[in-house]
């Protein structure tokens, strides 16, 4: 994984002899109609889900959608992973091997509404799922939980349609907040081996805590809304 706060230079030192990055600048210099077709997916996706949220906001008076974020995957991320799969440094190789340049991130309420809004994406009929990792039933070994979702969507250019990747995650607002911070202490540095390992059984503890407080307000919604 990438440190945020350190060059990537010093990170991956083989990627940087002057050849190889001299190539990815020119790669990434002509990718700017590339990630356009990546912006116009996070706008086509993000605006489904919009939809769905306003319609369903009509039919049953709340929203299961508590906010919405976006992100493009940034050049050095690209080449990071790139490096990391031992790819080819072009944009053929980014199009073809890299699903998660274009992603979404969508908090909702309660757990059900995570599984009912993916339903709703995928069953549309421009929607093409292709792959689909549930970390909320089979949490992953730190305690972190949400499902993840390649889909495939169409968007329409100027002379031509364009079918596009991108990383759909769901997560509730007890999930976003224990990823949040789980991400921002395992990037401290220097600690002692001792220590480590206390932050991750604290951590892993603190997943599971999170999990049974968004079982607790599904119950306690299911039973709301049963009156």
């Amino acid at each position: 994984m990438i440190d945020a706060n350190k060059d990537l230079s010093t990170q991956f030192p083989s990627l940087y002899n002057k050849e190889i990055m001299d190539n990815f600048r020119a790669t990434m210099a002509s990718s700017q109609e590339l990630m356009s077709r990546y912006r116009c997916a996070i706008m086509e996706v993000e605006t489904k889900f919009k939809v769905l949220n306003e319609q369903f906001s009509l039919q049953h008076d709340r929203n299961p959608i508590e906010s919405i974020k976006t992100r493009l995957k940034s050049p050095d991320s690209i080449l990071e992973k790139l490096h990391r799969k031992n790819l080819p440094l072009t944009l053929s190789s980014i199009e073809n091997n890299l699903f998660d340049i274009a992603g979404i991130r969508v908090i909702c309420s309660f757990v059900d509404d995570i599984y009912m809004l993916a339903d709703c994406l995928i069953r549309q009929d421009d929607i093409t799922l292709l792959e689909e990792k549930d970390y909320i039933r089979n949490p992953k070994e730190n305690g972190y939980r949400s499902l993840h979702l390649i889909v495939e969507v169409p968007i329409f250019l100027q002379e031509e349609k364009r079918n596009v990747k991108v990383e759909v995650q769901l997560r509730t607002i007890a999930m976003e907040f224990w990823a949040n911070l789980e991400h921002r202490l395992r990037y401290k540095k220097d600690l002692p081996e001792d220590v480590l390992i206390a932050t991750e059984s604290s951590l892993l503890e603190c997943a599971e805590i999170s999990s049974m407080l968004d079982k607790k307000m599904q119950s306690i919604r299911n039973v709301v809304e049963e009156k």
